[in-house]
């Protein structure tokens, strides 16, 4: 199964691994189901894993924020938004994380964003809780 995880889900299981968006970072580094990311996507993740709060917490330094993103790199399948053109009405910023689900035709985008939530009828969506019970 491949999937799209949005940023909110991927920060989130990392600052509380004991929750719902953990328990999807555990399953998938136990490999059973592949991520999907776009090159859009990887910058996102390093620039918010800068952000004061996220640092607080994670307490990671620059040099381990520039190392995670290489392993999401080489552990996720990275997909070309180029030729990819979508719009999120509610919020242009989520369009590449859909953007990445279209252009790669994942069988889910896994996010807690109510913006994208509200495109379920149209595409697979799941929350991370609908999505921990699939797994």
């Amino acid at each position: 199964m491949r999937v799209v995880l949005d940023t909110n889900v991927l920060l989130s299981g990392l600052m509380a691994p004991e929750g719902t968006p953990g328990r999807i970072l555990a399953a998938w580094l136990e490999a059973r189901f592949d991520v999907v990311m776009s090159i859009e996507q990887l910058a996102e993740i390093g620039r918010v894993l800068g952000y004061p709060k996220i640092h607080r917490k994670l307490k990671w330094d620059g040099q381990r924020i520039e190392q995670f993103i290489r392993q999401l790199y080489v552990r996720a399948e990275v997909v070309d938004l180029r030729s990819t053109s979508v719009e999120v009405p509610r919020d242009p910023q989520d369009s590449p994380i859909l953007a990445a689900l279209i252009a790669s035709g994942a069988d889910a985008l896994v996010s807690g964003d109510r913006d994208l939530l509200e495109l379920r009828g149209k595409y697979p969506i799941q929350t991370p809780a609908e999505f921990v019970r699939r797994l």
